[in-house]
């Protein structure tokens, strides 16, 4: 009888050892634990309950600077997390850095697990030749958003931006007209390479330059507001003489604004100091409302309504009209700004 218990015992474990094995088997083709992609992916690709397959979903790699940088990088941060969900049939992930090198990486692990699609704002323009001529070699298809990088237009599939240049070059002219009897220019430059630095920095340096203006002090504080304030706040200890901030994004400005409000020197429209910045966050705006501060530069950060369009005609097979999407920009002067304007361009 024991001898019997003993038979049964045996061929009852063996069964539920068969059963585990089974369960195991299911969860990789390859033995090991499913990631977050791959159980999105099996779950689009389950039966529903009329017994058809659900579409599959797209796998999107999103590569994008810091989401702490600035105001305007959270507002374009939160409006690619909000359209690339999975209930909008996306696979998404997504990584961040400031440092051009740690990007490349990031796009290097993309290709390796096989996105669909590789989303790039870039931290620099250089250096991107070899990553993305891997991924065209992978089938990976690649969009730029928010900023250019020096590569062959071939390389990618489409480059949603900004023009820096233009932006810079508007911020310059309007600077031009307002005619002051000298010009004296403490320039607050961003991430030095990036396509926002660059295109800022242009039109400064070129006017400068052509028309004898004095740039005071020129350092990177890198988009932050605590570095612009430490930068101004130097050039005020050293007794330097200035009546302009060229803030390359609004946090610079208001930490340049800052260091003049602690050393009780005036600024805005009619006062000691012209400040300048760029992005149109709401609070800024704000700023040149109550005309603290004089111009703001436009640079809009709502991007993914353009992404998620590419991809869609991309996936039907159409052939894209144009390489480069330039979306539409202006500048702000606090001596014309209105709420309203404040309401509808504030970020």
């Amino acid at each position: 009888m024991k001898k019997t218990r003993r038979i049964l015992s045996m061929i009852l474990a063996a069964a539920m050892m068969c059963a585990g094995m089974t369960a195991c088997g299911g969860t990789s083709s390859t033995g090991g634990s499913a990631d977050a992609g791959s159980t999105a992916e099996s779950k689009a690709e389950s039966k529903d309950e009329g017994g058809a397959s659900d579409k599959k979903l797209i796998k999107v790699g999103i590569i994008n600077n810091d989401p702490n940088e600035s105001g305007y990088r959270t507002a374009n941060v939160n409006d690619l997390k909000n359209t690339f969900t999975e209930e909008n049939g996306y696979d998404a992930q997504f990584s961040y850095s400031l440092k051009n090198d740690e990007q490349i990486q990031y796009a290097q692990k993309y290709i390796q697990d096989e996105v669909d699609y590789l989303l790039l704002s870039a931290a620099d323009t250089a250096g991107w030749d070899t990553v993305l001529k891997d991924a065209k070699d992978a089938g990976v298809k690649v969009i730029l958003f928010d900023r250019t990088i020096d590569a062959d237009p071939s390389l990618y599939e489409a480059s949603i931006v900004s023009d820096m240049v233009k932006e810079g070059a508007t911020a310059v002219e309007w600077l031009k007209s307002q005619n002051l009897d000298k010009y004296e220019v403490i320039h607050l430059q961003g991430v030095m390479g990036s396509a926002a630095q660059k295109g800022r920095s242009k039109a400064l340096d070129d006017t400068a330059a052509e028309l004898g203006w004095t740039i005071v002090s020129q350092q990177t504080a890198e988009w932050n507001a605590e570095k612009a304030q430490q930068i101004v706040q130097t050039a005020i200890d050293s007794g330097k003489s200035f009546n302009v901030i060229y803030a390359e994004n609004d946090d610079m400005a208001k930490g340049a604004v800052a260091a003049l409000d602690k050393a009780n020197i005036a600024h805005g429209v009619g006062k000691d100091v012209v400040v300048m910045g760029f992005d149109c966050n709401k609070w800024a705006l704000e700023e040149l409302l109550k005309q603290n501060w004089n111009y703001d530069g436009q640079c809009n950060p709502f991007q993914s309504s353009y992404i998620k369009d590419i991809i869609d005609k991309l996936e039907k097979g159409e052939t894209l009209s144009e390489k480069t999407i330039i979306m539409d920009e202006k500048g702000f002067d606090a001596s014309t700004i209105t709420q309203e304007d404040v309401d509808k361009y504030g970020i």
